[in-house]
């Protein structure tokens, strides 16, 4: 058997016992080493990664950025690949991660990802409606941000970066009915840890920002070609953006009722 490259991936979870056994074999398909945090499951997603081969640490979360820079710490290696819970690596992309360490180091210390959404119906969308993150990377060049709500880092001044080809499967939703749970918890975190705008703003939005923002999935991010599913898709996600701005307003509010109380 060909040994793995010297390559960690870390994943962070809590109740995550859907998809985790996947994910981990996957990441073992190409990583070294799989580390899984999780903090306070009371599923079996402990009991499955350890059993697809990872090694869990019990933490209790810190905040996106500092868990994943907790997770970073418990790895054996430098280079490091970072996966969510639902996040399963292409045969493709193990392929071609497996080709950057065949003659040593990667050349590049920060590597681009396609991640592409795996709908619970159909092929994934690869291609279109996902993002590009920075999963692959060298913790010596860059680290997790140290920050309570923020995760992903930016990218040091003229440090070069990478490209890889071949997706990340992202199962992000079993469901309709999980993919709104998650949208109405993520907008509820968003909305009470940014900065809100000003009420006129956050009128404005309320009235006329919901068909641009499910204009933006559909047209602009391409969920058009994902059929009738890739439609229901856009509608839910501009909602859930929608939510983030109806909340802000909502915490606005509280928070003049609350200071005019105080006079």
């Amino acid at each position: 058997m060909t040994p793995r490259p010297p390559l960690s991936a870390y994943i962070r979870t809590r109740n995550e016992a859907r998809m985790i056994a996947d994910v981990v074999r996957a990441a073992h398909s190409v990583a070294d080493e799989v580390v899984v945090i999780d903090s306070g499951s009371t599923d079996d997603t402990a009991a499955l990664a350890q059993a697809a081969g990872a090694r869990v640490v019990s933490r209790e979360w810190l905040g996106s950025g500092r868990q994943k820079r907790f997770a970073e710490d418990q790895c054996r290696h430098d280079f490091l690949l970072d996966l969510d819970a639902d996040e399963v690596l292409s045969p493709a992309l193990a392929a071609e991660i497996r080709g950057l360490f065949a003659k040593g180091e990667p050349a590049f210390g920060i590597y681009r990802t396609p991640v592409a959404i795996a709908p619970p119906i159909g092929k994934p969308w690869v291609g279109f409606g996902g993002v590009v993150r920075h999963k692959l990377y060298d913790r010596r060049v860059v680290r997790a941000p140290d920050h309570d709500l923020w995760d992903q880092f930016d990218i040091p001044a003229g440090v070069a970066v990478g490209a890889l080809k071949a997706p990340i499967f992202h199962h992000a939703f079993a469901d309709a009915a999980h993919l709104v749970m998650k949208l109405n918890r993520n907008s509820t975190t968003r909305a009470n840890a940014l900065a809100p705008k000003p009420l006129p703003i956050l009128a404005l939005r309320i009235f006329f920002g919901l068909p641009f923002y499910v204009a933006k999935r559909y047209v602009l991010d391409g969920l058009f070609r994902g059929g009738v599913y890739g439609f229901a898709f856009s509608v839910m996600s501009g909602f859930g953006r929608w939510m983030r701005d109806v909340k802000m307003y909502e915490r606005r509010l509280k928070e003049r009722g609350l200071g005019e109380r105080a006079k």
